[in-house]
């Protein structure tokens, strides 16, 4: 059985998804961006937090920790800024590093978005 979960705390959907889904003690977060939040006209750092604040709320109303944390994958407009999130990366995931795949891409599904993350957190 899957459950459907739309978390009130994070930024409203406005497309045919949810948040997340869980099944067979795992949670599959859908792509998470700053559309719709202050930090979502700012450079790829502060939407970079921004996506890391929803994801640790999530792990939060969850009563999950960031070693739960399966996989991220990392989607970014422009690839040769890495550098620029690298750090935030590794400060956020508290030394439990989870497997990732970093994908360029050309566009998300606002122009001023620089970077949107997906994650698998184990239950």
């Amino acid at each position: 059985m899957v459950e459907r979960i739309t978390y009130e705390s994070l930024p409203q959907i406005a497309g045919p998804y949810v948040h997340a889904t869980k099944h067979s003690n795992t949670l599959y977060l859908s792509g998470l961006t700053a559309y719709g939040t202050a930090s979502q006209a700012l450079d790829l750092t502060e939407q970079s937090k921004e996506i890391l604040e929803q994801i640790s709320e999530v792990l939060r109303l969850e009563s999950r920790s960031k070693s739960d944390l399966v996989k991220l994958t990392i989607f970014v407009r422009d690839i040769s800024m890495l550098a620029s999130i690298r750090e935030l990366l590794f400060d956020f995931y508290d030394g439990h590093l989870p497997a990732c795949s970093l994908v360029e891409v050309s566009k998300l599904i606002h122009p001023d978005l620089l970077v949107e993350i997906e994650a698998v957190v184990a239950l």
